[in-house]
């Protein structure tokens, strides 16, 4: 058996396989990768022009051109750094990520101001675009912005939103509990297969969710429909029960079983009553008392 294995070992047949298998996974995490990204026609049109020079290189036999060719792909590398950063930046960004000390009950709070304030928007059909900012700072994202720093309350962003107000035209930067800036200008996505449709809200949406690993939720002025963008990728029309379902499970930490925290809590903080003690047992001969009263 071991001779087989070695035998096998040596000859290789099943080096040609692995490799076609790796190249065509890796072929396809690429694809996946560029697909709907800003950058995405840009390399279409460089492999579409690779393409091209390559077949009249190998036609017309064309030696200058194949050496040229041959050492452009060294740079390949390069350009793909240069073209994806913003990709290539949140994919690090979410490996890096560490969850966060707040609690899940906290967490759940915040994503409730979210869902009444897109309730109340959506019942006078006004538009808001708020941005949950997670591991990434978003100020370094956005154009401009008005400092604010207030407790995040539906009451305080239906002003913010409500038309004809100085900041309500942008976005709003929520940080945990607290609203942190207003009247913000996010990046506009660069993608061509959006529909006509898709208004300025929510382009600005997708644009900041491509550069980084916030959650944008949007509420559209025309038909109070609400929808959140995540990694560029936009979800529209959705209901408050599916929006809290979403935001619960990209913003509250899972836990499958209890954690040591929970069970230091629920062992010295929240200690159970103690119990009653058990009345002393009477003598045969001793009456209980107030035993008197119970005579007929």
């Amino acid at each position: 058996m071991w001779d087989s294995i070695n035998n096998s070992m040596q000859t290789g047949w099943w080096r040609p396989p692995l490799e076609i298998l790796i190249l065509a996974v890796g072929f396809y995490m690429a694809f996946r990768f560029i697909r709907g990204t800003r950058g995405a026609p840009v390399v279409t049109g460089f492999l579409v022009l690779l393409l091209a020079l390559t077949i009249i290189t190998f036609i017309l036999q064309l030696e200058v051109l194949s050496q040229l060719l041959g050492n452009f792909f060294g740079f390949f590398a390069l350009a793909v750094l240069v073209i994806f950063q913003p990709e290539l930046r949140r994919m690090l960004a979410e490996l890096g990520n560490i969850p966060g000390i707040r609690g899940a009950h906290e967490q759940r709070e915040n994503i409730e101001v979210v869902i009444k304030t897109c309730e109340r928007l959506s019942e006078v059909r006004i538009g808001a675009l708020m941005a949950i900012e997670r591991s990434i700072q978003l100020q370094e994202a956005v154009e401009s912005g008005i400092p604010v720093d207030c407790e995040a309350t539906p009451e305080m962003l239906e002003t913010i939103f409500f038309p004809n107000n100085a900041v309500h035209d942008g976005g709003v930067i929520l940080k945990a509990d607290r609203i942190a800036y207003a009247a913000c200008i996010f990046p506009l996505t660069q993608r061509q297969d959006l529909a006509k449709s898709v208004g300025t809200r929510h382009r600005a949406a997708i644009g900041l969710s491509e550069d980084t690993d916030a959650v944008v939720v949007v509420v559209s002025e025309e038909t109070g429909a609400v929808s959140y963008a995540y990694k560029g990728t936009l979800t529209r029309g959705v209901s408050l029960e599916e929006l809290r379902s979403c935001l619960t499970t990209m913003l509250v930490p899972q836990q499958k079983n209890k954690s040591f925290n929970t069970w230091l809590r629920r062992r010295f903080v929240e200690a159970p009553e103690p119990e009653p003690e058990p009345a002393p047992a009477l003598h045969p001969h001793e009456k209980e008392p107030n035993s008197e009263l119970r005579q007929p």
